[in-house]
This record gives C-alpha cells, sequence and structure tokens, in this order.
C-alpha cells in the first residue's frame, strides 16, 4: 500500500488546503489573527512544542498566530482549570474539554455554537466528524463540540482454537447450541492431546466498566446472542437497563448451563487481565474475546507461538441465539471534544479556527502533527506508513523520548485511519512457527463482526458503590449456584434491585439519554 494511494482516499488534499489558503490571504490583509488553543498532550510528561516548531510559522504564513498552552494530565485537573477560567470569563478560544464540563459550560453560554463551521472544513468533517461525533457534543439541541475519534472502536473479537476444532473434528460453531456442544469437547474430549483433563471451553474474567456493568465485556458475546450484552439498551422502543429485560434471564440461564457443565474455565472469577492473558498463552482454553494486539501484536502473541508452534487461533462471528441475535458486544467510539468559546465566537474567529483546523487535517498538517518533518523525522516506509528507521540521523526520529514535543498535537489530527494504524501495528513473522500475523489484520476482521453501538453510553449516569455492588454480586450468586435461578427467584432480586437503587439508576439513565439524543 503506498502513501499515495492512502493518502489520496483518505485526505482530499486540494480542497482543504485552497479553502484555507484563500481564508489565510483575508486574515492577511488586517494581520494575523490570534488564536490560543488549549490542547490534551499526546504525551503528558514531555513539554510542548519548541518555540521553532514548524506547524507555528507555517499558520503564521497563513495569517493565524497559534498559541499554546497544555492542559493538566488529569481529567478533574482539566475540569477545574476550565471551570475556572470559565468563571473568570476567560476561557481560550479553542480547548479540549469533556462533555460533563462541556455541558456545564454550554448550559452557561459560554460556547459557541459550531454547527456552521462543519462546512467550513470540508476535508476534516468526512475524516472526523460523523453523526454519531456531533450527537456526542450536543447538549439541548446544539452542537457545542468538535468531537474526533479517540480509541479504537470494535477493537476486540471472539477468536477460537481452529487447531482443537481441526484435532476433535469440529466445525466452526454458529449457533449458541453449536457453542456449547464445542466448549464441551473443548473441556472433555482432550483438544491438546496430551492425556489430560486440563483444558476448558471458553476464558474469561470480570472487567466491569461503564458500557459493561456486571458481567463485562468478556461474556458480552454470550449475553449478545440474547440481545441484551452492555449494560444499556438505547433505543427508543426498549430504552433501559438491560437487566430489566425479559431475556436477560434467558443469558444468565444460558451461561449458568456452562457454569454447570464444567466448561468455562473455574478460574474466571479469580482472573485478573494479566492472568487471563497468562492462561491463553498456556493452552487453558479453547474460546475467548480478545483485544486486537493484545492477541496479534508481536511481543503478545510470542509467548503462546513459543509454546504451540502448531497452534492457530482464528477470529469468528460470535453466537447466534434462539431469536437471530448476535453480537461481539457494544461500543462507544471515544471521542476527543474540542469547544470553541462563545468569546472567540463574538470576535470573529470561528473562520480562523475552521480553517486551522482545515490545514491541520491536509497532508502537509496531517503528516507535520502526526509524526513531524518527512526525511527529517520519519521516512515512508515500504508498507506506505511512516517509520523512523532509515531516518538520515537517528537522533531526529519522531519516537525518540527527546522528539516527542514535535507530535503533542497529533490527537488533533490523527483518527485511526490505515496510515496511522500500519505504522502501530507492522506485520510479522512469528520467529517460531514462521507464521505471518498482523493486529491490523485483526482488527479489521474484529470491526466487520457485528456489533450494538451504544452513542453516549460512556457518559451515561453511573451507579452508586452499593447499586453496583448488589448488582454485580447478585448475577455472580446465580452464576454460582448461591442463589437459585428460577424466574421467581429471578423476579424477587430484582425487585429488591429496584428497591435499593437500580430503578432510579434506570429512570436517570433514560431520562439523561432521551434528553442528550442518544436513542435510535
Amino acid at each position: 500500500m503506498k502513501i499515495s494511494k492512502l493518502m489520496t482516499s483518505a485526505l482530499m488534499l486540494g480542497m482543504g488546503m485552497s479553502l484555507f489558503a484563500a481564508g489565510g490571504k483575508d486574515k492577511k490583509s488586517s494581520g494575523p489573527v490570534t488564536i490560543d488553543l488549549w490542547y490534551g498532550a499526546a504525551v503528558t510528561e514531555a513539554g510542548p512544542p519548541p518555540a521553532d516548531w514548524k506547524a507555528l510559522s507555517i499558520l503564521k504564513e497563513k495569517g493565524i498566530d497559534l498559541q499554546l498552552t497544555a492542559l493538566p494530565s488529569a481529567a478533574n485537573d482539566q475540569a477545574q482549570k476550565l471551570n475556572a477560567a470559565g468563571a473568570a470569563n476567560a476561557l481560550p478560544d479553542i480547548f479540549m474539554v469533556e462533555r460533563d464540563t462541556l455541558v456545564r459550560l454550554a448550559q452557561q453560554g459560554l460556547l459557541a455554537d459550531v454547527s456552521d463551521m462543519f462546512a467550513m472544513m470540508p476535508n476534516r468533517t468526512k475524516l472526523m466528524y460523523d453523526d454519531a461525533a456531533k450527537s456526542v457534543a450536543t447538549v439541548d439541541g446544539v452542537c457545542y463540540g468538535l468531537a474526533s475519534p479517540g480509541s479504537i472502536a470494535k477493537n476486540e473479537g471472539v477468536l477460537i482454537r481452529k487447531d482443537w476444532l481441526d484435532k476433535l473434528g469440529l466445525s466452526v460453531p454458529k449457533t449458541t447450541e453449536d457453542f456449547k456442544k464445542v466448549m464441551h469437547a473443548f473441556t472433555y474430549n482432550d483438544p491438546d492431546g496430551n492425556g489430560k483433563q486440563d483444558t476448558w471451553g471458553y476464558g474469561c474474567f470480570i472487567e466491569s466498566n461503564k458500557l459493561d456493568y456486571g458481567l463485562g465485556p468478556r461474556l458480552d458475546p454470550l449475553l449478545g446472542a440474547f440481545g441484551v450484552a452492555g449494560a444499556w439498551n438505547l433505543t427508543k422502543a426498549n430504552v433501559g437497563l438491560n437487566v430489566f429485560k425479559p431475556e436477560y434471564y434467558d443469558a444468565v440461564a444460558y451461561i449458568k448451563s456452562l457454569v454447570d457443565d464444567g466448561c468455562i474455565d473455574p478460574n474466571w472469577l479469580a482472573y485478573k487481565k494479566d492472568d487471563f492473558r497468562a492462561a491463553w498463552k498456556q493452552g487453558k482454553f479453547g474460546m475467548m474475546r480478545e483485544q486486537n494486539a493484545a492477541f496479534a501484536a508481536q511481543n503478545n502473541y510470542k509467548p503462546f507461538d513459543d509454546n504451540f508452534p502448531t497452534g492457530e487461533w482464528i477470529i469468528v462471528d460470535p453466537p447466534v441465539g434462539p431469536n437471530g441475535k448476535s453480537a461481539v458486544g457494544v461500543y462507544d467510539a471515544g471521542y476527543r471534544i474540542y469547544a470553541v468559546s462563545a468569546a472567540a465566537a463574538k470576535a470573529g474567529k470561528k473562520e480562523a479556527i475552521a480553517q486551522m483546523l482545515e490545514w491541520m487535517s491536509s497532508e502537509e498538517g496531517y503528516f507535520l502533527l502526526g509524526w513531524g518533518e518527512k526525511d527529517v523525522n520519519f521516512v515512508i516506509g515500504p508498507d506506505g506508513a511512516p517509520t523512523s528507521k532509515g531516518v538520515p540521523d537517528p537522533a531526529k526520529a519522531w519516537d525518540k523520548t527527546e522528539n516527542v514535543p514535535l507530535t503533542q498535537l497529533r490527537n488533533m489530527v490523527f483518527y485511526n485511519s490505515d496510515t496511522e494504524l500500519v505504522s502501530r501495528y507492522p506485520t510479522y513473522k512469528t520467529a517460531k512457527s514462521g507464521k505471518e500475523m498482523s493486529a491490523l489484520k485483526a482488527l479489521r476482521q474484529m470491526q466487520s463482526k457485528p456489533w450494538v453501538q451504544l452513542a453516549g453510553a460512556n457518559t451515561m449516569p453511573a451507579p452508586g458503590a452499593d447499586v453496583e455492588r448488589f448488582y454485580s454480586q447478585g448475577i455472580l450468586e446465580f452464576l454460582r449456584g448461591t442463589r437459585p435461578l428460577t424466574k421467581d427467584s429471578w423476579n424477587a432480586w430484582l425487585a429488591e434491585f429496584k428497591k435499593v437503587g437500580g430503578q432510579a439508576w434506570n429512570d436517570a439513565g433514560v431520562k439523561f439519554a432521551t434528553e442528550n439524543n442518544f436513542l435510535k
């Protein structure tokens, strides 16, 4: 893949550069426009871009005097700084902000409506600002933020040991019943051929988070087969906590049947993330949900390759449940939000800010902010992606610690393109088995599988500690058998959960999701 193909399809250079140049001439006639930017540093412990940073001089030539200030690294400290600036009516022109603070500042009348800015930067808008991004930054029907992709979405998948399937003469499972049969065979039919009953069908651990309270994402493919992956349902027809849906009981009953059959690794309640990852590399189980790089990146895959050079994991579709539902899990794409102050809009700076951002997403700005100067800090590798290997002076390579300040604003231009990901996830051959591996290929496979989008779910109201504890422990009690799983006992537990705060949590979430346009 050559760099021309990567960039031509992704960056639409002429559109962004011509708009910027035109705007720059107008601004130059009355002198440079000063733009104060409070940014979130890519590496918080490193320093700011140097005074002679090339981007500053390029922008100056185009009529913009960019003044940079790094925000504190901790979210609470960022919010405190922004709230203090808002109280003093001293917000900068453009600044990074988390949604909670965005809402607060918007309701105080301190932010500009940025809806008209998207047309001013067509190239950047196409790359970064889709409808989901706009909804994340919308408050009371008005878009107050420029939300761009942060963390990589849908970067996990359902994996299965193909060599175990082949050893036992089994096909790739499709339905929940198929999965149950294969898990049973992996547990009791000696798939590794060592003559011992020391393998299990499925491996997992509890990893509760804002999208997956309770059992967590590792069991989401099993919940997804019943249409109840994740904590929330954010459809208009069925909004609310999934635990209150009848299908959740069916999903718990299915998982309990696997636990009772002994085909889930019995250490699943004791495992932490590192234990879980050590276990699959030691051949303990034959199915799991795992992250692309944790599975396929060179250093992460090496222990498995060393232990099992003929072993092979494949990425498969999640199980299909009795009503045709299927999902690896739920996702809410992470976003970095930048807001424009009302004062900047009043001073007529919105156009200049849009022009600056459009330049950042041009080929020149993208590479300069992302990797530094071509043939100085990086070169284009054979796969078409920037690399530090082969730069004329290795001391100036973009990935050297001392050169990190040159790319402190890369999060303002990165959008998880193949250009970025090829650089992050190179293809390689394993040392022992000689297999070709690519965490990027694994990612693209994982992203092609069924998922449920919960746009905005990361900002949903959180339960109190006691409510979350009651919720998580109750479900585990049913799965462990310390509380009998019958419909009567389940309904009795739900009634108790509602009384201790579950109903209030549900109602707060429904109200919040409705008011913030998260429902679909």
